[in-house]
């Protein structure tokens, strides 16, 4: 069974995004600024849970959240922005100029859900929310677009759903990773499915899968946002057997896959 949108809206569609904070990902980052460039996209505003915008909060929370594992991956962290500088420095300054545009439209705010921030959101008026690493969504906040609110997952679904589930596809042995955007509703990971797509592992690095998997996303996100503009998206219910809920690997998970991957380079 499935279901298509309804209104058609002859102006551009009105959007405000739901995050995390202080520190937003970078596909967070593109996605704010392929957002603010479309023509057909009106991005209002967006809201990332976060005591403050103080990069020395992401690295408290981290540290609390991840125990020593903070470590490595601020370090990762670290090289993959001076990487990604080094390999496309005017892309990386032209995201750069583009996020200073929306300084004013990005509010850090210690809860997402508190009643001033949907008072603001109501006041916006928008037409749809959508979800980029936000904390788990209620439906007083979720269901307050006059279109509700789209999310990105990256993980198939219903099988992978949770935390690091590319990393989890991979450490099972899964051939492809998946991505989808699907319409929140108050399971996690369970809503209608309007766009998804894969892309291969085969004996590639985690780091090349995330990319391919990554860009896909994106592009997935905005065509599913114009197609709820033009009233052509259709949403379906998810299909196939139910996985676990995965969380965030452990130190053990992490070195067994580790080890793996060494042995598959070093078997070429």
């Amino acid at each position: 069974m499935t279901t298509t949108a309804s209104p058609i809206l002859d102006r551009p569609i009105r959007v405000a995004m739901f995050g995390t904070g202080p520190v937003l990902t970078h596909d967070a980052r593109e996605f704010l600024a392929r957002l603010d460039d479309h023509p057909d996209i009106d991005l209002l505003a967006a809201f990332c849970q976060a005591e403050s915008a103080a990069k020395m909060v992401y690295v408290k929370d981290l540290w609390r959240r991840r125990g020593w594992l903070a470590a490595p991956l601020l370090l990762a962290w670290v090289l993959g922005g001076i990487g990604r500088y080094l390999s496309h420095p005017r892309a990386e300054m032209a995201l750069r100029q583009k996020l200073k545009r929306l300084d004013g439209r990005i509010h850090f705010v210690p809860d997402i859900h508190a009643p001033e921030v949907i008072a603001q959101l109501r006041a916006l008026a928008a037409d749809l929310g959508l979800v980029y690493g936000s904390p788990i969504l209620k439906p007083e906040l979720f269901e307050t677009p006059a279109l509700g609110t789209l999310g990105i997952h990256h993980g198939k679904a219903p099988q992978y759903r949770g935390n690091k589930t590319t990393f989890w596809a991979m450490y099972n042995g899964e051939k492809t990773a998946g991505v989808m955007i699907q319409k929140i509703n108050a399971g996690l990971d369970t809503g209608l499915i309007v766009k998804e797509g894969e892309v291969p592992i085969g004996r590639r690095s985690q780091r090349a899968v995330w990319h391919d998997l990554e860009a896909l996303g994106l592009d997935l996100y905005i065509e599913a946002v114009l197609a709820v503009k033009v009233g052509t998206a259709v949403y379906r219910p998810q299909s196939g057997p139910k996985g676990k809920l995965y969380k965030n690997p452990k130190p053990r998970d992490l070195l067994n896959f580790w080890g793996r991957q060494w042995q598959r380079r070093l078997g070429k």
